[in-house]
């Protein structure tokens, strides 16, 4: 009888270390330790990064949120009004969105504009974007920067680039930025 045992526990012994090496070895799979290329369908297709390529809105389509602005017409009207929590809604919104470019107090000295040799933010504290009117603003947060004639700004010429942040922020929060750039005037 001793000698029966001692055979289940060896045979039980082998079937535990197979079962073992089996695991560990699909644990590499598994943990992309060695990774194996499956095929996959997803790879024939077309892929974007975020903000790289927006596809454009369908033709005779209307946001939830209603019109932003009709194009030809030149920049919308503000509707919101730029009350206390407007510029609080912006100015948070500014931290998270534009304070890396543009830095604490708008003036282009964030902490990536260092970084972007040919492309410096600008200074939204300037006359020159404060004489701009509302709408214009809320045309570059939604459609950004990129050519440096742009008919937007005749009379400069941008040696920067900014990306639409139209996909990111919605139409109200886009007007509140505009509110809280309005408070950042340049120190007389």
């Amino acid at each position: 009888m001793s000698t029966s045992l001692s055979v289940i526990l060896k045979r039980l012994g082998m079937i535990f270390l197979v079962v073992l090496v089996i695991f560990g070895i699909l644990s590499l799979f598994a943990y992309d330790i060695i990774k194996i290329d499956w095929v996959s369908f997803m790879e024939l297709q077309p892929s974007y990064g975020n903000m790289e390529q927006p596809l454009p809105v369908p033709a005779r389509s209307i946001p939830i949120e209603g019109p932003v602005y009709i194009p030809g017409e030149g920049a919308p009207a503000n509707p919101v009004t730029a009350d206390d929590a407007s510029i609080a809604r912006g100015a948070t919104l500014f931290a998270i969105n534009c304070k890396m470019c543009h830095g604490d107090t708008g003036t282009g000295n964030g902490t990536v504009a260092g970084f972007l040799v040919n492309k410096k933010p600008a200074d939204l504290s300037s006359q020159l974007v404060q004489s701009k009117d509302d709408g214009t603003l809320f045309l570059i947060i939604s459609n950004g920067l990129y050519n440096p004639n742009d008919s937007l700004f005749p009379d400069i010429k941008f040696s920067s680039a900014m990306p639409p942040l139209s996909e990111n922020l919605s139409v109200a929060d886009r007007w509140d930025l505009v509110n809280y750039i309005r408070t950042l005037k340049a120190p007389q």
